[in-house]
C-alpha cells in the first residue's frame, strides 16, 4: 500500500514545477512536489537568477569605469571575486527560501528525494522516492514531469568538462579566481551572458561559434548589431568554426579552432566555458518502464503537455526549446488547468514567448525575425528607430542599440519585435502584450508612451514601418 497519496505530483521545482503545484493548490487540488537537491530548481539557484545577479555586477563595474562621463569620480576601481560570487549565491538562497514559503502557503507538501516512476505500462504510475531516510511510495491522480535540463556536452577530444580548466555554466557562475583569458563554446544566451560578464571583468574573452553569427536565434540585423557592440567592448569573436581540440596543460588550456575552409588556429586560455545547450533530465525516472516516449533527449508531448501515458505529463526545458523559465511557468499553468477541467485553456502559442538575453547590450524579441516572417510568406514591413534618437537613452549615457518591428503588411498585424541596448528585456513585454491582445500598427499609433522614457522608441519604430517616425 502507498505511503501517502495525491490529486497531483509535480517531479521538480523549477520554475515549471513549483508554478504548477501552487496553480493546482489554488484550484482545491492535493499538491505534492518532489524535489532532489534545492527547491527552485537550476534557474534559481544556478541560472536565471545567480547569473543576473553576476551580470549586474559587471554592469555596475562598467558605469564605475565610465564615472568620469557622469561628472564623477571612482579611483583605484577594482573588485572581489570572492564577494562577487558570495552575492550571486547570497541572492539564489534568497529565492530558494521564498519557494519553501510559497509551498507551506499553499499548503503543498514537499518531499525531498530522487523519484522513480514505476507500474503497468500505459497506466498511472506510483512514485518511488528515495533519499537518505530510505524509500517512500506516493500515489497520485496526475504526475507532471518538470525535471528541466543541464548543460550538453562534447565526449570527444578532450572537450569534456572537468569542473578546474573546463566549465559548464554551474563552474562558470562560482569562479574561484578571476581568469586572464577565456573561450567560449557556443554563443547562444547562456554563452553571451557569461562571455559579457567575463569580459567586462576584465578577462580576455574569444567566442566561437559554430554558424556563421552569434546569437543566432534572433534576428540578423540584432545579432550583427550586438557583433560590432561586443568587438568594441574588446571580445574575440570566430563564427562558422568549431573547437576541434582542447589540451590541458599546467595551468593553460590550448584550444585548436578549424574554421569553415578547413583551416585551423591555436589559442591559449585559463578557462574554457561550454555553452553548446542543453538537453533534459530524463535519465532514471524510469520513463522507459511505463511507457513514456523520450526522442533526442526530450519528453514527446501533445499540445496539452501530456506523454501518452494516462496521468502522466511533463513541461519545461525537459519537453524541449524554448529553454525558457517563463515558459515552463506557462505550461505548468496550461497543464494544470486542463486537468482541472477548466474551458478557458489555449495551448502555448511559442511565437508569443519573448526572448531575454542579460547581456551589455542587453538584447530581446518576441514573434518572428523578418527572416522568419518572410519565410512564412508574409509581405512585411519593417520598422527601425535608433537608441541615439531617443533623449532617455541619451541621458543614460546608453546610446547605442536598435529597436525593430516586423508587421504584416496586408493585415497591419505585429509579426514580431527586436531590441538590442540598454534595459531592452523590461521593454519587450509592452510588444509581448500588444501580440497577446493582436494589435495592429494603427492600435501601437494611437497608444501614448511617456515621455522621457525608452519605450518611445518601441512607438518611433512601428511608426517609422509606415512612414510616419517623428524623431529620425
Amino acid at each position: 500500500m502507498a505511503d501517502k497519496s495525491f490529486d497531483l505530483v509535480v517531479i521538480g521545482s523549477g520554475p515549471g514545477g513549483y508554478v504548477a503545484a501552487i496553480r493546482a493548490a489554488q484550484l482545491g487540488m492535493k499538491v505534492a512536489i518532489i524535489e532532489r537537491d534545492k527547491l527552485g530548481g537550476v534557474c534559481l539557484n544556478w541560472g536565471c537568477i545567480p547569473t543576473k545577479a553576476l551580470l549586474r555586477t559587471s554592469e555596475v563595474y562598467t558605469n564605475m569605469k565610465h564615472a568620469e562621463e557622469f561628472g564623477l569620480k571612482a579611483e583605484k576601481i577594482s573588485f572581489d571575486i570572492e564577494a562577487i560570487v558570495k552575492r550571486s549565491r547570497g541572492v539564489a538562497g534568497r529565492m530558494e527560501k521564498g519557494i519553501g514559503f510559497l509551498m507551506k502557503k499553499n499548503k503543498i507538501e514537499t518531499i525531498m528525494g530522487t523519484a522513480r516512476l514505476t507500474g503497468k505500462k500505459g497506466e498511472t504510475p506510483t512514485i518511488v522516492v528515495k533519499s537518505d531516510k530510505g524509500e517512500e511510495k506516493v500515489t497520485a491522480k496526475h504526475v507532471i514531469i518538470a525535471t528541466g535540463a543541464r548543460a550538453r556536452t562534447i565526449p570527444a577530444a578532450g572537450l569534456e568538462p572537468d569542473g578546474k580548466f573546463i566549465w559548464t555554466a554551474r563552474e562558470a557562475m562560482v569562479p574561484d579566481m578571476m581568469p586572464k583569458s577565456m573561450l567560449v563554446i557556443g554563443s547562444g544566451a547562456i554563452g553571451i551572458e557569461f562571455a559579457s560578464f567575463y569580459n567586462a571583468m576584465g578577462a580576455d574573452v574569444t567566442v566561437v561559434e559554430m554558424i556563421d553569427r552569434i546569437l543566432p536565434a534572433e534576428d540578423k540585423e540584432i545579432s550583427d548589431f550586438a557583433h560590432k557592440s561586443f568587438k568594441k567592448q574588446g571580445m574575440n569573436i570566430i563564427t562558422s568554426a568549431s573547437v576541434e581540440k582542447l589540451d590541458k596543460g599546467k595551468d593553460k588550456v590550448k584550444a585548436t579552432i578549424k574554421g569553415k575552409d578547413g583551416k585551423t588556429q591555436e589559442i591559449e586560455v585559463e578557462r574554457v566555458v561550454l555553452a553548446i545547450g542543453i538537453t533534459g533530465n530524463t535519465e532514471n525516472l524510469g520513463l522507459e518502464d511505463i511507457g513514456v516516449k523520450v526522442d533526442r533527449g526530450h519528453i514527446v508531448v501533445n499540445e496539452w503537455l501530456e506523454t501518452g501515458v494516462k496521468g502522466v505529463y511533463a513541461i519545461g526545458d525537459v519537453v524541449g526549446a524554448p529553454w525558457l523559465a517563463h515558459k515552463a511557468s506557462h505550461e505548468g499553468v496550461i497543464c494544470v488547468e486542463k486537468i482541472a477541467g477548466k474551458n478557458d485553456v489555449h495551448p502555448l502559442d511559442v511565437d508569443m514567448i519573448p526572448g531575454c538575453t542579460y547581456c551589455q547590450p542587453q538584447i530581446a524579441s518576441v514573434g518572428l525575425t523578418e527572416a522568419q516572417a518572410k519565410d512564412k510568406g508574409y509581405k512585411v514591413k519593417v520598422g527601425r528607430f535608433p537608441f541615439q534618437g531617443n533623449g532617455k537613452a541619451v541621458a543614460l549615457g546608453e546610446p547605442e542599440g536598435l529597436v525593430k518591428t516586423v508587421f504584416d503588411e496586408k493585415t497591419g498585424e505585429l509579426l514580431g519585435a527586436h531590441m538590442v541596448g540598454a534595459e531592452v528585456t523590461e521593454l519587450i513585454q509592452g510588444f509581448g502584450i500588444a501580440k497577446t491582445l493582436e494589435a495592429t500598427e494603427e492600435d501601437l499609433f494611437h497608444t501614448i508612451f511617456p515621455h522621457p522614457t525608452l519605450s518611445e522608441m518601441m512607438h518611433e519604430s512601428a511608426l517609422d514601418a509606415y512612414g510616419k517616425v517623428i524623431h529620425t
